[in-house]
């Protein structure tokens, strides 16, 4: 593989930005195709996958928790969480404290499937992360915090807890 083109310093003129964009667009957009075929072999789509994934990474978060990382409208989200739950992939209970709470967990069918695709994306990561050193990915993970808005980031952080 070609060694990276440095970043100008003057990184904030347009023709940088527009690589960032253009990279970002591109780079998401194979790392999510590398997980498409074990979607379809479901019948679900990155929507539903990006519901798998969090609730992977929060077991018992509340309907309204994924709402908000999701950032979808409740139609959007009941149909998903509608399919996940008919295929057997997503169970709901009500809270604890509040019963009106629905709280969500993967079953183990719904695990599998979660860490089967968070496999390809993990190899996909690890391939990318590899090529460059620990500065450029801590760089990397800085500027994508940065679009981040600053009401978000606690919900962010607390992911990786």
């Amino acid at each position: 593989m070609a060694a990276p083109i440095p970043a100008s310093p003057l990184f904030l003129r347009e023709p940088e930005i527009r690589r960032g964009v253009e990279l970002l667009y591109f780079g998401y957009s194979h790392l999510t195709r590398s997980i498409d075929a074990g979607l379809a072999d479901q019948g679900l789509g990155r929507a539903h996958h990006r519901a798998l994934y969090f609730i992977a990474r929060q077991p018992d978060l509340t309907v309204s928790e994924l709402l908000g990382l999701l950032a979808i409208t409740k139609q959007s989200l009941g149909r998903v969480l509608g399919d996940l739950t008919e295929r057997g992939l997503v169970e709901t209970r009500t809270g604890d404290r509040d019963r009106r709470q629905r709280l969500l967990r993967l079953t183990e069918s719904g695990a599998a499937l979660e860490a089967e695709l968070f496999e390809a994306l993990r190899e996909k990561m690890s391939a990318a992360y590899s090529r460059a050193d620990r500065q450029a990915v801590g760089g990397f993970w800085a500027v994508l915090e940065g679009l981040v808005p600053e009401s978000e980031r606690d919900r962010v952080a607390r992911l990786g807890k």
